[in-house]
């Protein structure tokens, strides 16, 4: 699978009920458990200070990653995506064979 930086800012609709927020919020979480367990969600962050989400995701190509992966989403008809696809680089202290 490749890899993908999605930053993600989830802006409630004007008029939501707080139901439907906790709702959504609630089926979110579930969500994520279930896509972090399959691979798809690899890291999460929430910048300091800030109302949005910054994660490392998988899938096998960005297509997937949009309509199968974020598009599964409960809260993606919120969301502001901004997707970069990411690839090794060779001075990265985590690749398996930096010493090669």
């Amino acid at each position: 699978m490749r890899e993908f930086l999605v930053e993600i800012t989830t802006t409630v609709p004007e008029g939501t009920g707080q139901d439907e927020v906790d709702r959504r919020r609630a089926a979110e979480a579930v969500r994520a458990k279930e896509l972090a367990a399959t691979g798809h969600l690899v890291r999460l962050w929430r910048p300091v200070g800030e109302l949005r989400s910054i994660g490392v995701w998988r899938a096998a190509d960005e297509a997937e990653l949009h309509d199968k992966v974020l598009g599964t989403l409960p809260l993606r008809p919120w969301m502001n995506l901004t997707v970069t696809p990411l690839e090794s680089h060779p001075n990265d202290p985590g690749r398996g064979d930096a010493t090669r």
